[in-house]
C-alpha cells in the first residue's frame, strides 16, 4: 500500500509539472487526431533506470530486469519485485556519472535452453582492464553466467565467463542489446565508441569505427555460444574466413544500435533502432553483411562529420569497399524537423505477435526516449507495412495516462513468453534514484479502422 501511495504521489507530481509545461513551454502534446490509442498497465516500480527485460522461458512467469547500476531484479508472476537481486555486478562496472550516463549494465538474454542448462548472458561496460588503451572509458564486455544450483532466483556469482571484450573509447554509444535467433546464435549490438560524429580518439581515421571492418565498434556481431563458457564464429557469418574483416561481424555502419529484435513470425527479420546524431533517428531491417551507412549517412541524408547540423548535398551511396549502403525503413527528425513526429533518441521495440491486442498484430511498436532532456516526455510509435513493403509510422497516445502521455523517459521494451509487450521507463534522467518502472501494453485501438 505504501508503494502504491508513493507511486500515485509521483504521478500527481508529474501531472502538475506537465501542466506547468503546457502553460509555459507547450511541452505536452494532446493531439486528439492521433489514430492509435494504447493502454499501459503499471506492473512494478522502484527500479534504477531499467535498461532491459528478459524472460527465462521456463513457464514461471517471471520478468528479469537489468538496472543500469549493475543489478538484475526479478519481478515475480504477481508483480512483486523480489528484494534480493538475482545478480549484482555493480563492482565490475566502469565508473558512472549520475546526472546522465549511457554506460552500465545494458542488456541480458537467456539461452534458448535455459530451463535445462541454466545459462544466461549479460552486456555491460566494465572498468578498463590492463590491455585497455590509456584514456579509454571502459571495455564493452559480454559475459556468460549460470543460475545457482541452490535457488532459481539466484545466479552463481562466481561463475562469470567473459566471452568477448571490446575497448571502448568514450562513455556514450555503447549499444547494449543481446538476442538469440531461431538457430540459437547470439546477436550483440555495439555502438561506435562514443563522443560524436564517429571521429576523434579511439575512432578510425578518415572512415570512423562503424565503417571499419577490422573494428568491432559500430556493429552487430553474431556468435555461436553452444559450448558452455565459450564463443566461436558461426561458419554462416558474412565475413567468416575473411582476412580483411573481423569474422564476428554480422552487420555494420551503425552509430548506436539501441534495441533490436526478431519478428517471431518472420524469424529472419531483425528490426533495429539506431540512434542518430543531430538530425534524424532511424529504424533498420538488418541483414547479414549489410552496411547501414554511418557515418557516411545519418538516416537517409548525407552526413558531414565536420558540420553535423548541415547535411552534405551529395555523398557516396556505397561503402569504402563498393558495397551498397542500406537505407532505413523509417526515419523521423529531431525537434524542429520537417514532420509532425519529432524526437531525439530512438528506442527500438518489437513486432507485436501476442494474442491479446488484435489490432496491433504485425505492427512494429517502438518509441522515442524523449524529445527533451529536461522534461521526461518519451512517446510510443506504431509502424505498419503495406503490401508493397512500404512502411508508415504514427505516434500513439496512452488512453489511461494524463493528457495521453506517460511523462517518462522511455528506455526499452521487453517481450514475455506469450509475445505481450512491456515498456521500461523512468522519471529520472540518469542512473540515480529508484524512479524506474515497468508497464505492460494492455490495450490497442486504431481509430478509423
Amino acid at each position: 500500500m505504501k508503494q502504491l501511495i508513493t507511486h500515485n504521489k509521483r504521478i500527481l507530481l508529474t501531472a502538475i509539472l506537465c501542466i506547468i509545461s503546457v502553460l509555459f513551454f507547450c511541452g505536452c502534446d494532446t493531439d486528439s487526431a492521433r489514430q492509435w490509442k494504447l493502454s499501459a498497465t503499471f506492473v512494478a516500480g522502484g527500479l534504477v533506470n531499467p535498461t532491459s527485460l528478459a524472460v527465462p522461458g521456463d513457464g514461471s512467469g517471471r520478468l528479469f530486469v537489468t538496472e543500469q547500476t549493475g543489478t538484475v531484479k526479478i519481478i515475480d508472476s504477481s508483480g512483486t519485485v523480489l528484494s534480493e537481486p538475482f545478480l549484482d555486478i555493480s563492482d565490475s562496472l566502469a565508473p558512472q556519472v549520475q546526472a546522465y550516463d549511457e554506460s552500465g549494465l545494458l542488456g541480458m538474454a537467456f539461452h534458448p535452453d535455459y530451463s535445462a542448462n541454466g545459462r544466461f548472458f549479460l552486456f555491460y561496460t566494465a572498468a578498463p582492464g590492463p590491455d585497455t588503451p590509456e584514456g579509454y572509458h571502459s571495455d564493452v564486455r559480454i559475459s556468460e553466467f549460470s543460475v545457482s544450483a541452490d535457488s532459481p532466483d539466484r545466479a552463481d556469482t562466481a561463475g562469470e565467463a567473459v566471452l568477448i571484450q571490446v575497448p571502448n573509447p568514450q562513455a556514450n554509444h555503447n549499444g547494449g542489446q543481446l538476442a538469440f535467433d531461431s538457430d540459437g546464435l547470439l546477436y550483440i549490438g555495439i555502438g561506435d565508441g562514443g563522443s560524436a560524429n564517429d571521429v576523434g580518439t579511439g575512432h578510425t581515421e578518415d572512415i570512423g569505427n562503424a565503417q571499419d571492418l577490422t573494428n568491432l565498434l559500430g556493429k552487430i556481431l553474431r556468435l555461436d555460444v553452444s559450448g558452455p563458457g565459450s564463443a566461436s564464429v558461426p561458419e554462416t557469418n558474412p565475413f567468416a574466413g575473411s582476412l580483411t574483416a573481423r569474422p564476428e561481424i554480422f552487420a555494420y555502419g551503425l552509430r548506436n544500435p539501441w534495441r533490436f529484435s526478431f519478428d517471431r513470425q518472420q524469424a529472419r527479420r531483425l528490426f533495429c533502432g539506431d540512434v542518430g546524431q543531430n538530425l534524424y533517428e532511424e529504424i533498420n531491417i538488418v541483414t547479414g553483411g549489410g552496411n547501414y551507412g554511418w557515418n557516411i549517412k545519418e538516416g537517409r541524408i548525407c552526413f558531414d562529420p565536420e558540420n553535423a547540423t548541415t547535411p552534405l548535398e551529395a555523398c557516396a551511396d556505397t561503402g569504402y569497399l563498393g558495397e551498397p549502403l542500406i537505407d532505413p525503413i523509417l526515419v523521423y527528425p529531431h525537434p524542429d524537423g520537417p514532420t509532425e513526429i519529432a524526437g531525439r533518441s530512438v528506442t527500438g521495440g518489437y513486432v507485436y505477435r501476442g494474442g491479446a491486442l488484435e489490432q496491433l498484430s504485425g505492427a512494429y511498436v517502438f518509441a522515442d526516449w524523449s524529445p527533451s532532456f529536461t522534461q521526461p516526455s518519451g512517446f510510443i510509435m506504431i509502424a505498419t507495412e503495406d503490401e508493397a513493403g512500404t512502411w508508415s509510422v504514427e505516434q500513439a497516445s496512452l488512453q489511461n495516462a494524463w493528457g495521453g502521455e506517460l511523462n517518462r523517459f522511455l528506455l526499452s521494451f521487453g517481450e514475455d513468453e506469450a509475445g505481450e509487450l512491456y515498456l521500461l521507463a523512468s522519471e529520472s534522467l540518469g542512473p540515480s534514484g529508484a524512479f524506474g518502472e515497468v508497464y505492460k501494453l494492455t490495450g490497442a485501438v486504431r481509430e478509423g479502422d
